[in-house]
């Protein structure tokens, strides 16, 4: 028997793919199951193949760890809560979310803007683009949906953003804390870069959001923005962007 499954992470470089592909498989070298990787489409989502007597063994860690995608829309119900990795935001109505279902469609997942109006800004009437900004909701960052309206025939699905995210952005919100976004680059690798530009002494913590996904907690009186080319220079092809809640007036 083979499991198929694919991984709740994205990979922005050929690096961090053999990365991903040896962590796995020097965590199973003492059981039996034996991880391949079969392909990175287009949108960056990693599909495994994973073999072996224990192979269920394998499969229930990296649900646990890392998480995986639906296999398709059988398996996802209105209520359901899920998480997806933000589309490029270039439509003026809706926030688009890509939540790994490939086969035998894509499906399109989006978030009205009167809903993340009504969620995030009490109601009030904000672009998109404002509320992307506010927020620091990017390309490629993960977030926690739940899931409103199926639409079987035309492969879409109406979500809202969960109670689990909302209370992390209005933690963020009301800590006063700026904070840093950064999309492409792992933990350690953002650890090594505050610790040779001693800007470890701005930082209180590094959280992860997802394997390559990373929000920088700063201490308070840091300015967020500020930081943004001092580490940018030393981790090329990343997006970095700003949370500062104080922008942020309801």
């Amino acid at each position: 028997m083979t499991i198929l499954l694919t991984l709740f992470t994205k990979v922005y470089n050929k690096i961090q793919l053999k990365q991903l592909e040896t962590s796995l498989q020097t965590t199973f070298e003492d059981i039996d199951a034996q991880i391949q990787i079969l392909n990175t489409p287009n949108n960056q989502w990693i599909q495994i193949e994973i073999t072996g007597e224990d192979e269920n063994i394998a499969k229930n860690y990296i649900t646990k760890q890392i998480g995986t995608c639906p296999n398709n829309l059988d398996e996802i119900t209105t209520e359901t809560e899920l998480k997806g990795y933000i589309k490029k935001i270039d439509n003026t109505e809706k926030l688009n979310i890509d939540i790994g279902i490939l086969e035998p469609k894509k499906i399109h997942t989006y978030i009205p803007l009167t809903t993340l109006q009504t969620q995030l800004l009490n109601g009030k009437e904000t672009s998109l683009k404002k509320i992307s900004e506010l927020f620091a909701l990017n390309t490629n960052l993960p977030i926690s949906i739940k899931i409103n309206t199926i639409h079987t025939t035309e492969n879409t699905i109406e979500a809202e953003l969960s109670t689990t995210q909302i209370e992390t952005l209005k933690k963020w919100q009301k800590s006063l804390l700026d904070r840093l976004i950064i999309i492409g680059t792992t933990t350690d690798e953002i650890t090594e870069i505050l610790e040779r530009t001693r800007l470890n002494r701005d930082v209180i913590n590094i959280e992860e959001l997802g394997l390559y996904e990373q929000v920088l907690t700063c201490k308070l009186g840091t300015d967020a923005t500020g930081l943004i080319p001092r580490i940018g220079r030393y981790i090329r092809n990343t997006k970095i962007t700003a949370f500062n809640p104080k922008k942020i007036t309801l």
